[in-house]
């Protein structure tokens, strides 16, 4: 996303484009797939004044406006990604913690089936499997 249109996002809300909220988008973006102390050790490269709470309440507020969202891939923090990104399920290795994704039309049948028999909609994009990965299960280290 432009910074332009970023900024034309914010204003329809009542909101300004602050440098902040500028470096957390830009580090979402670069790293793919991040926690908010992983955004947050990005952001400090560029802007060390920067605190965790910033971080937190800024990825709160991009995705509120849709441009980031978030999925849980571990017991610790979410991990964040661009909403505009295809979207695809998450597959986590136990091992090594590499994510990897994979097409959510895989899953088409049984969210089909869930939606006939109870009338539940699957929310595939915070759909996360975990597991070990070919690399892991063959002994070679990322």
């Amino acid at each position: 996303m432009s910074e332009s249109s970023l900024a034309d996002l914010l204003r329809a809300r009542g909101l300004r484009l602050t440098p902040q909220r500028q470096l957390v988008l830009q580090a979402v973006l670069d790293l793919g797939h991040a926690t908010p102390e992983q955004v947050h050790t990005a952001v400090r490269e560029v802007a060390a004044g920067v605190n965790i709470t910033t971080i937190y309440r800024t990825l709160e507020l991009l995705e509120r406006l849709g441009l980031v969202t978030h999925t849980h891939l571990s017991h610790g923090s979410p991990t964040y990604h661009a909403a505009g990104e295809h979207q695809h399920v998450h597959l986590v290795c136990r091992e090594c913690g590499a994510v990897d994704e994979v097409d959510p039309a895989h899953f088409g049948p049984l969210a089909d089936q869930l939606l006939a028999e109870r009338g539940f909609v699957v929310d595939i994009g915070h759909v996360s499997l975990f597991g070990v990965c070919v690399r892991c299960q063959n002994g070679v280290q990322k």
